[in-house]
C-alpha cells in the first residue's frame, strides 16, 4: 500500500528530491515518532535540533516539508505525516532558508 495513492518513481517530483510514495506501516511510524516535533515545537531551530537527535533531517523542496533520513535522502512530507507546512508555518512562522541556485531546494539556516 502507497503513502497517498501517487507513485513519483520517474515524475518531476521525483527528479526534484521530493519523496516517493512509502508503505502505510513506515507512514505510521514516522507519523507517531516525528509527528509530535512537527505540532508542537515553537520555533524551527528545535524542529531541526529535535529531528536531528533522532537521527533524521529537513528540507524544504520544491514548496514542501521534507523529512529526510540519515543519509540525506527524502522519505516523506510533513504533510505525510499529518502536518502540513502550511500549517506549521502559520503556527510558528516560515523559516528562514538559503536556497539552492535554481529555488527549487532550500536548507534552514
Amino acid at each position: 500500500m502507497v503513502m497517498n495513492g501517487h507513485n513519483h518513481e520517474n515524475s518531476a517530483d521525483a527528479k526534484a528530491g521530493l519523496p516517493e510514495a512509502i508503505d502505510c506501516e513506515t507512514q505510521t511510524l514516522l507519523r507517531l515518532f516525528l509527528g509530535p516535533i512537527l505540532e508542537t515545537a515553537s520555533n524551527w531551530d528545535e524542529i531541526k535540533g529535535r529531528f536531528t537527535e533522532k537521527g533524521y533531517g529537513i528540507s524544504i523542496r520544491d514548496g514542501r516539508l521534507v523529512i529526510l533520513n540519515e543519509n540525506g535522502a527524502a522519505l516523506c512530507t510533513a504533510r505525510g505525516l499529518g502536518v502540513p507546512f502550511a500549517q506549521i508555518a502559520s503556527r510558528i512562522g516560515r523559516p528562514n532558508l538559503r536556497m539552492s541556485a535554481d529555488g527549487r531546494v532550500g536548507e534552514l539556516f
